[in-house]
């Protein structure tokens, strides 16, 4: 089916282009989403005298875009979630949870807005893109930890796996003192005797 873009579609095209696409693509998605029109000879002429005002409507949009953007990028969210001891979650963080976090912190965000790569599934910081325009994306930092003090420490630059390995090396040590200690004890009490 050949459709006219109503605004820019990533992988798809420019606003103005005119596109084959896959009939379920357009029935389901472009056209109910006002992203598209059919090619015909009406919707051309129409298009062609529409242009104008979609394309102020579109700068506008991508400039009211790109200022939030620029507020965003770079920000650093908390999300706080049961994990277990090795750092793995309970589940996942969802993009309504990195949307959530944001709304939170005073920005506006929707869920469809939010781009994750891959699952998030385990404590630590991770780079999440927002899609605010077609044309407009900002990267943001989701902090995920079990607690607000874990959350500081991993903002620090130390993981999870550090944290766990320091309190091991400190309770080792604690151990070996303790055995010493006896150990001198011992040898106090076999001079004695002599």
């Amino acid at each position: 089916m050949q459709v006219i873009l109503l605004e820019r579609v990533a992988k798809l095209g420019q606003m103005g282009e005119m596109v084959k696409v896959k009939e379920g693509y357009a029935r389901n998605f472009l056209l109910p989403q006002g992203k598209a029109l059919r090619a015909s000879d009406a919707n051309i002429a129409a298009f062609e005298t529409r242009k104008v005002q979609l394309e102020a409507r579109n700068a506008e949009s991508k400039a009211d875009a790109q200022k939030v953007a620029d507020k965003l990028d770079g920000q650093t969210f908390v999300v706080i979630r049961s994990a277990s001891d090795a750092g793995a979650l309970y589940g996942s963080v969802t993009t309504r949870d990195a949307a959530e976090a944001a709304t939170e912190a005073g920005f506006t965000l929707d869920r469809k807005q939010v781009v994750l790569r891959a699952p998030i599934k385990d404590l630590g910081l991770h780079d999440v893109s927002v899609v605010l325009h077609p044309e407009v994306e900002a990267t943001i930092t989701l902090n995920v930890a079990r607690s607000a003090e874990e959350a500081e420490l991993q903002a620090q630059g130390k993981s999870i796996q550090d944290l766990a390995a320091e309190a091991d090396a400190e309770a080792e040590f604690e151990i070996a003192e303790l055995f010493d200690d006896i150990g001198g004890a011992s040898d106090d009490e076999g001079d004695d005797r002599n």
